[in-house]
């Protein structure tokens, strides 16, 4: 599978940060484990969201994401078939001779002590005088960290 990624969202008036340089979806493939891998940033929050994709035949296709045991940044999150949005939703575009019918885990960045720069924003927009200098912004590489780590937890458990 190709990285690719994609950028869509008008991050302007959420300040400097490193979100500047990131796109707003990526997708790849786990070197380690051949499952497909997705990044994709929370349009109005700004934060992302981690996902695996499990094919037809795997133990957990189709479960519930509270079923795997599994550790990964603020626990599982999400589970569901892929959307209908390529471009922007949770779904990939398979490559020749790869399953398009996916179910995906996920984990979000968006928990406590946590920084999502298009909430803090709107924050600033309605508080002027709130500072959270305590809260760490998940990068697209801690993101892909924590996938390659899901997805090394899910492929032990075939």
């Amino acid at each position: 599978m190709q990285y690719r990624e994609w950028r869509f969202i008008d991050k302007s008036k959420w300040g400097d940060g490193p979100w500047l340089d990131e796109p707003d979806k990526v997708q790849w493939q786990d070197e380690d484990t051949g499952l497909p891998c997705l990044a994709v940033r929370q349009p109005e929050s700004g934060h992302w969201c981690g996902y695996v994709g499990l094919s037809e035949g795997h133990r957990y296709f189709g479960a519930d994401y509270d079923t795997p045991d599994v550790h990964v940044h603020g626990g599982l999150t999400f589970s569901d078939y892929c959307s209908d949005d390529h471009d922007h939703g949770i779904c990939h575009i398979p490559e020749l001779g790869e399953p398009d019918r996916i179910y995906w885990f996920g984990f979000d960045c968006h928990h406590f002590q946590d920084r999502a720069p298009g909430f803090d924003a709107r924050m600033r927009e309605i508080f002027p005088e709130r500072i959270c200098d305590w809260e760490e912004y998940r990068t697209l590489a801690y993101v892909r960290a924590q996938c390659e780590s899901l997805a090394a937890q899910l492929f032990r458990k075939i």
